[in-house]
């Protein structure tokens, strides 16, 4: 007798849904918000990792690549991919350090900003309609529940 290969729950249902593991879930909806992020910005030309980058050099104008990888939750060989696309679209500039002439520090270019800032649009439509059905303060207690997820351990 053969035996029936399981069916694979949909999102949201069985070990996909609410009894599954908080990792796996925490998993499920990066997956789940990055694609709809890829989609909304795909007419940009901008991936996720793209839009990370350009909003953390937003942030935090001057930093080096190690950094920013730290920021962007990236790798350093990834950030520097990045980079580099980001500098040869225009978006991106470099500037030596004012006295350690080997590092160099990026920022945004008027081009970047004008594109993050359209990308920006896009992302915040999706974070409304991601919070719309969440009060203030479910969406404050989401906020802190995911920042304490994100530093539990660097607490030790």
């Amino acid at each position: 007798m053969r035996k029936q290969k399981p069916e694979i729950p949909a999102p949201g249902k069985g070990k996909r849904g609410e009894e599954g593991y908080l990792g796996y879930l925490l998993r499920q909806a990066a997956g789940a918000h990055r694609l709809r992020v890829e989609r909304a910005l795909d007419e940009f030309g901008v991936t996720q990792p793209q839009f990370a980058t350009l909003t953390m050099l937003s942030a935090y104008p001057g930093i080096s690549n190690a950094d920013l990888a730290r920021l962007a939750v990236l790798t350093p060989q990834t950030v520097s991919v990045i980079v580099g696309n980001l500098e040869k679209a225009g978006s991106v500039v470099r500037k030596p350090h004012a006295v350690h002439g080997r590092i160099q520090h990026l920022d945004l270019s008027d081009s970047g900003r004008a594109l993050l800032k359209r990308c920006r649009e896009r992302v915040q439509r999706l974070e409304r309609e991601l919070t719309a059905a969440l009060s203030a303060n479910e969406e404050r207690a989401v906020r802190r529940w995911l920042v304490a997820v994100s530093i539990a351990d660097t607490a030790g």
